[in-house]
Protein backbone atom coordinates (compact mmCIF):
# COMPACT_ATOMS: atom_id res chain seq x y z
CA UNK A 1 0.00 0.00 0.00
CA UNK A 2 1.66 3.45 -0.77
CA UNK A 3 2.77 5.76 1.82
CA UNK A 4 0.41 9.35 2.35
CA UNK A 5 2.58 10.87 4.01
CA UNK A 6 2.36 14.03 3.48
CA UNK A 7 -1.08 14.26 1.70
CA UNK A 8 -2.73 17.25 0.70
CA UNK A 9 -5.77 15.85 2.80
CA UNK A 10 -3.94 15.03 5.92
CA UNK A 11 -4.97 17.77 8.40
CA UNK A 12 -7.92 19.30 6.49
CA UNK A 13 -8.62 22.86 7.68
CA UNK A 14 -12.12 23.99 6.52
CA UNK A 15 -12.07 27.96 7.35
CA UNK A 16 -13.58 31.25 5.43
CA UNK A 17 -12.45 32.50 2.74
CA UNK A 18 -9.97 35.84 3.25
CA UNK A 19 -9.15 38.38 0.46
CA UNK A 20 -5.82 36.65 -0.19
CA UNK A 21 -7.68 33.51 -1.05
CA UNK A 22 -9.59 35.25 -4.12
CA UNK A 23 -7.23 34.38 -6.81
CA UNK A 24 -5.91 30.74 -5.57
CA UNK A 25 -10.02 29.86 -5.78
CA UNK A 26 -10.37 31.88 -9.01
CA UNK A 27 -8.05 29.46 -10.32
CA UNK A 28 -9.55 26.28 -8.62
CA UNK A 29 -12.66 27.34 -10.27
CA UNK A 30 -11.04 27.82 -13.26
CA UNK A 31 -9.48 24.02 -13.67
CA UNK A 32 -13.02 22.45 -13.05
CA UNK A 33 -16.16 24.35 -14.10
CA UNK A 34 -14.87 24.94 -17.68
CA UNK A 35 -17.04 24.55 -20.65
CA UNK A 36 -16.08 20.51 -20.62
CA UNK A 37 -18.02 20.59 -17.59
CA UNK A 38 -21.01 22.09 -18.67
CA UNK A 39 -20.54 23.31 -22.25
CA UNK A 40 -23.98 25.44 -21.77
CA UNK A 41 -23.63 26.51 -18.62
CA UNK A 42 -25.88 29.10 -18.06
CA UNK A 43 -23.86 30.36 -15.14
CA UNK A 44 -20.05 30.42 -16.44
CA UNK A 45 -17.52 30.69 -13.78
CA UNK A 46 -15.63 33.76 -14.01
CA UNK A 47 -14.44 36.61 -11.04
CA UNK A 48 -17.87 37.84 -10.97
CA UNK A 49 -18.94 34.37 -8.90
CA UNK A 50 -16.56 35.16 -6.22
CA UNK A 51 -16.55 38.89 -5.33
CA UNK A 52 -20.28 39.29 -4.86
CA UNK A 53 -20.62 36.33 -2.78
CA UNK A 54 -17.34 37.55 -0.79
CA UNK A 55 -18.84 41.01 -0.29
CA UNK A 56 -22.63 40.00 1.23
CA UNK A 57 -21.29 36.87 2.46
CA UNK A 58 -18.53 36.09 3.77
CA UNK A 59 -19.13 33.41 6.50
CA UNK A 60 -20.83 31.03 3.95
CA UNK A 61 -17.50 31.18 1.04
CA UNK A 62 -15.52 29.17 2.91
CA UNK A 63 -11.93 27.19 1.92
CA UNK A 64 -10.23 23.49 2.62
CA UNK A 65 -6.60 23.96 3.09
CA UNK A 66 -4.43 21.07 3.57
CA UNK A 67 -0.51 20.76 4.02
CA UNK A 68 -0.20 25.01 3.31
CA UNK A 69 -2.52 24.55 0.04
CA UNK A 70 -6.02 25.87 -1.12
CA UNK A 71 -7.70 21.89 -1.73
CA UNK A 72 -11.32 24.09 -2.61
CA UNK A 73 -14.09 25.72 -1.80
CA UNK A 74 -17.71 26.72 -1.32
CA UNK A 75 -19.70 29.49 -2.20
CA UNK A 76 -22.88 30.21 -0.67
CA UNK A 77 -25.46 32.13 0.10
CA UNK A 78 -29.05 32.98 2.14
CA UNK A 79 -32.11 34.13 0.26
CA UNK A 80 -35.76 35.43 2.11
CA UNK A 81 -38.73 35.03 0.33
CA UNK A 82 -41.54 37.57 0.65
CA UNK A 83 -44.12 36.09 2.58
CA UNK A 84 -42.56 32.58 3.24
CA UNK A 85 -41.47 31.88 6.75
CA UNK A 86 -38.90 30.03 5.57
CA UNK A 87 -34.84 31.09 4.99
CA UNK A 88 -33.11 29.29 2.34
CA UNK A 89 -29.75 28.22 1.77
CA UNK A 90 -28.27 28.19 -1.76
CA UNK A 91 -25.10 25.79 -2.30
CA UNK A 92 -23.85 28.62 -5.27
CA UNK A 93 -20.38 26.64 -6.07
CA UNK A 94 -18.85 23.80 -4.61
CA UNK A 95 -15.00 22.76 -6.15
CA UNK A 96 -12.59 20.17 -5.34
CA UNK A 97 -9.54 20.12 -7.27
CA UNK A 98 -9.67 17.32 -9.73
CA UNK A 99 -6.56 15.11 -8.47
CA UNK A 100 -8.25 15.37 -4.59
CA UNK A 101 -11.79 14.57 -5.51
CA UNK A 102 -13.52 11.93 -4.04
CA UNK A 103 -11.14 12.14 -1.13
CA UNK A 104 -13.53 14.21 1.64
CA UNK A 105 -12.79 17.28 0.63
CA UNK A 106 -16.13 18.15 -0.64
CA UNK A 107 -17.52 16.58 2.19
CA UNK A 108 -16.18 18.31 4.99
CA UNK A 109 -16.67 21.80 3.65
CA UNK A 110 -20.57 21.13 2.73
CA UNK A 111 -20.61 19.79 6.51
CA UNK A 112 -19.42 23.03 7.55
CA UNK A 113 -21.24 25.54 4.75
CA UNK A 114 -24.77 23.37 5.76
CA UNK A 115 -23.33 24.23 9.81
CA UNK A 116 -23.32 27.81 9.17
CA UNK A 117 -26.38 27.94 6.75
CA UNK A 118 -28.12 26.13 9.88
CA UNK A 119 -27.18 28.65 12.46
CA UNK A 120 -28.30 31.65 10.45
CA UNK A 121 -31.46 30.33 10.39
CA UNK A 122 -31.99 28.52 7.29
CA UNK A 123 -34.35 25.41 7.14
CA UNK A 124 -33.86 24.25 3.02
CA UNK A 125 -30.78 24.41 1.39
CA UNK A 126 -30.70 24.39 -2.32
CA UNK A 127 -28.04 23.10 -4.71
CA UNK A 128 -28.16 22.91 -9.28
CA UNK A 129 -25.80 21.16 -11.42
CA UNK A 130 -26.39 19.57 -14.55
CA UNK A 131 -28.96 16.98 -15.29
CA UNK A 132 -26.22 14.49 -16.45
CA UNK A 133 -23.67 15.77 -13.95
CA UNK A 134 -23.91 11.92 -12.42
CA UNK A 135 -20.82 12.55 -9.91
CA UNK A 136 -22.51 15.74 -8.52
CA UNK A 137 -25.79 14.48 -8.42
CA UNK A 138 -24.25 10.98 -6.42
CA UNK A 139 -22.54 13.53 -3.85
CA UNK A 140 -25.07 15.73 -2.91
CA UNK A 141 -27.23 12.43 -2.62
CA UNK A 142 -24.81 10.94 0.24
CA UNK A 143 -25.21 14.34 1.74
CA UNK A 144 -28.66 13.42 2.21
CA UNK A 145 -30.36 15.90 -0.81
CA UNK A 146 -33.07 14.35 -2.42
CA UNK A 147 -36.20 15.39 -4.36
CA UNK A 148 -33.90 15.34 -7.78
CA UNK A 149 -35.80 17.92 -10.01
CA UNK A 150 -35.20 18.02 -13.82
CA UNK A 151 -35.73 21.44 -15.71
CA UNK A 152 -35.90 22.30 -19.12
CA UNK A 153 -32.53 24.68 -20.17
CA UNK A 154 -32.75 26.31 -23.45
CA UNK A 155 -30.07 28.05 -25.23
CA UNK A 156 -30.01 29.83 -28.44
CA UNK A 157 -26.87 30.73 -29.99
CA UNK A 158 -26.86 34.29 -31.41
CA UNK A 159 -23.46 34.17 -33.49
CA UNK A 160 -24.54 31.69 -35.69
CA UNK A 161 -27.13 32.58 -38.36
CA UNK A 162 -30.81 31.78 -37.20
CA UNK A 163 -33.38 29.74 -39.32
CA UNK A 164 -37.28 29.91 -37.88
CA UNK A 165 -38.35 26.07 -38.79
CA UNK A 166 -42.17 25.94 -39.60
CA UNK A 167 -44.30 24.84 -36.65
CA UNK A 168 -46.50 21.84 -36.68
CA UNK A 169 -50.36 22.74 -36.74
CA UNK A 170 -52.74 20.33 -37.67
CA UNK A 171 -56.20 21.53 -38.78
Amino acid sequence: MPSRRNHPTDKLQVREMTIDDLSEVFHIGEEIFTADYSPSLYRTWDEYEITPLFNSDSELCLVAEGAGKLLGFALGTTVEKHNSPWKYGYLVWLGVRRHLQQGGVGAALFAEIKRRMREQGVRMIIIDTAADNKAGIDFFRKQGFGNVQKHVYMTLNLSRPHRRKPENVDG
